[in-house]
């Protein structure tokens, strides 16, 4: 698929290859510099992002993922090629009541400061629920609890808090929102 954006280009999205571990590795390292580190001025201990990048957010482990027939991953590219947002997703693996693997997670979506607002993270939510509602239901995500903009982003698409978790980033834990989407939700 590709969106026309008036205010970036042309950005197309595309399902993510194996060849696509290292953009995504590189572009969900900066997100999380980005937006946590920097944006939310949250106090991670130099080891703690150094420990939480080498796990979550290496080529490694999105090859890992990308690997895994159970996930999904989109990368979104702008007209250079130059990755600006994607999006992962999978069987639900959150610590919530009702939550199972038969259901659907939504376990990462992000889009670059300078393409937000022009509507790719709505592409990018769309092809993730079309994807999980083939045969998960309901579907469920963590959001940084903090993160008021991206709460009010997922309640547009339906999902409405259902708990709280602690979410470990190296030694510091963050305290997450368990949102949940019901079947047959807008």
């Amino acid at each position: 698929m590709t969106d026309t954006l008036a205010q970036s280009g042309e950005i197309t999205i595309r399902r993510a290859t194996a060849d696509d571990a290292e953009p995504l590795a590189a572009l969900s390292a900066a997100m999380f510099l980005d937006t946590f580190v920097r944006g939310f001025g949250i106090p991670y201990s130099d080891a703690d992002i150094e420990a939480f990048i080498a796990s979550s957010h290496s080529p490694a482990a999105y090859a890992k993922k990308l690997a895994d027939p159970d996930q999904a991953l989109w990368i979104a590219t702008d007209a250079s090629g130059r990755a600006v947002g994607y999006a992962n997703a999978g069987p639900c693996g959150l610590p919530a009541e009702g939550a199972s693997a038969d259901q659907g997670e939504l376990y990462r979506l992000y889009v670059r400061r300078e393409v937000q607002g022009a509507g790719l993270a709505a592409r990018l939510m769309t092809e993730t629920l079309a994807w999980l509602a083939a045969d998960r239901r309901p579907v469920w995500l963590g959001v940084w609890s903090l993160n008021e903009r991206a709460q009010r982003f997922y309640a547009r698409y339906g999902f409405e808090k259902v708990g709280e978790y602690d979410y470990p980033v190296g030694e510091t834990i963050d305290r997450e929102w368990v949102m949940r989407r019901e079947a047959g939700a807008l």
